[in-house]
């Protein structure tokens, strides 16, 4: 079946690429690159109804689970474990898995990706429930481990999505919503971890970024809910409080402490000139979202 992937098909304007000088190989590479985009272009109508689902699933108390093998699972571990920094999202909400477990993050475990019931195995050892909502990851779209996952995902009555880089792919299938980019031959024939993987990071990047926007995590365009975990994150939050509030630094600080460190409640304090408690009220009562606190009017979501 291999033959009738476009990820596997040869690039014919790279045909000598063990001729091309290294200024060449990186033109070319470049060149192709920029197809990536307009690919992702194409499906942005059915990103956006995964990120609708991966929303109600946060609303509704579910989880939003990556599963996928390879260079196709460390991006989804990767996009799950930076939406903890990011937004303060719970490690257990927003799950990576990938075939052959966390050790094939580091190192390739041959043949884990080739079996079905290892899918259906990692999600059952989740708990999976119909509140949640897995997203499958394979570039090439016929990755059993991914398959497997979908369909036992679809047996529990959880919500699917794939995200494949094929037309016509067969995890497509077994998903509710299914995300085809099509980036063509890649580079060097068969390495999806080229434009493949460039188009899937990016891709991750909107599910996980627009999700948490729809959350309430995001306000103007600022990360308000980052988690000050480190010193760099620690700075970079009282420097939210002052771009959001166009106070300065020393008031920024003060009101990082009085807030006990809630970004979020530091804002409204500044903006409202009101006690912690009000603003924490009023942050509850708008759920999460800065701007329903502040603002009455707001568009509601």
């Amino acid at each position: 079946m291999l033959d009738k992937l476009t990820t596997e098909a040869r690039n014919k304007k790279t045909t000598n690429l063990d001729m091309m000088t290294v200024h060449e190989v990186l033109r070319a590479m470049n060149r192709e690159d920029q197809n990536v985009p307009r690919a992702v272009s194409m499906e942005l109508d059915k990103i956006e109804q995964v990120i609708k689902l991966a929303i109600h699933t946060f609303q509704s108390g579910g989880r939003l689970i990556y599963t996928g093998a390879g260079t196709s699972g460390r991006l989804g571990v990767l996009d799950a474990v930076e939406c903890v920094p990011t937004f303060s999202a719970s490690p257990e909400r927003i799950v990576g898995l990938i075939a052959g477990g966390k050790r094939a993050f580091t190192e390739a475990v041959e043949g884990a990706e080739d079996k079905e019931e290892m899918g259906a195995q990692d999600l059952t050892g989740l708990s999976l429930t119909k509140k949640d909502l897995v997203v499958g990851i394979a570039a090439s779209g016929r990755t059993p481990y991914v398959i497997g996952a979908l369909k036992y995902a679809g047996q529990v009555g959880a919500a699917t999505a794939s995200l494949s880089c094929n037309r016509y792919s067969q995890v497509s299938r077994y998903a509710d919503v299914a995300i085809e980019v099509d980036t063509g031959p890649e580079v060097l024939t068969g390495s999806t971890r080229l434009k493949a993987g460039t188009a899937q990071k990016l891709v991750l990047n909107m599910i996980s970024t627009a999700s948490m926007i729809g959350l309430g995590k995001v306000y103007e365009n600022l990360m308000v809910d980052v988690q000050p975990t480190n010193e760099k994150l620690i700075e970079r939050s009282k420097r939210i409080i002052m771009e959001a509030t166009n106070v300065d630094l020393i008031t920024a600080q003060n009101y990082y402490q009085k807030s006990n460190q809630n970004v979020k409640a530091a804002i409204i304090m500044i903006l409202l000139q009101c006690p912690l408690k009000e603003a924490l009220e009023r942050l509850k009562n708008a759920k999460g979202f800065i701007r329903r606190a502040v603002d009455k009017d707001a568009r509601p979501e």
